[in-house]
């Protein structure tokens, strides 16, 4: 059973209902396996909250069920979270959108965050990145960690 890594665009489709949502659901729930996200996804989350709160996509009183529910995954950890950041993850970003950035599209966020898959990866802690942005995924499967996409998950890209 594969360790996932959760990028916010994945992570946040658990709390809101939207397409891809049973997917990630599924994964939380699978027995034997961990779920990662990084520090800079708990930052992300609340970005993502507010934007779906902004636009009335969710209300109020379901942004604080939100809320109390990541803060609860988070405390009981069925949300792993990876590393700190260290000098060594904003190196590997800035590696990765050298070699990405203009040939795929690489953008910063997405970097730091495949910094830390990368770094869970390399010490078996993670196997699969998961994302709802098909652009990370596909760098992400070129940095060799598989990927897939819960709006479209078929095969991993590997």
């Amino acid at each position: 059973m594969p360790d996932y890594f959760l990028d916010t665009s994945a992570l946040a489709k658990h709390y809101h209902k939207e397409n891809g949502s049973d997917f990630v659901d599924r994964l939380l729930e699978q027995a034997g396996s961990r779920s990662w996200i990084s520090h800079l996804s708990i930052v992300e989350f609340e970005s993502v909250l507010a934007i779906k709160t902004r636009t009335r996509e969710i209300d109020p009183p379901a942004l604080e069920v939100a809320r109390r529910r990541f803060r609860a995954d988070l405390a009981q950890q069925r949300l792993l979270v990876g590393p700190p950041f260290h000098e060594i993850h904003f190196h590997s970003a800035r590696r990765l959108l050298s070699q990405y950035g203009v040939t795929d599209g690489l953008r910063t966020l997405d970097a730091l965050q495949l910094a830390v898959a990368l770094d869970l990866k390399q010490c078996g802690h993670v196997g699969v990145l998961v994302a709802a942005d098909q652009r990370l995924c596909r760098v992400s499967a070129l940095a060799g960690c598989p990927a897939v996409n819960p709006d479209t998950p078929g095969p991993l890209l590997v």
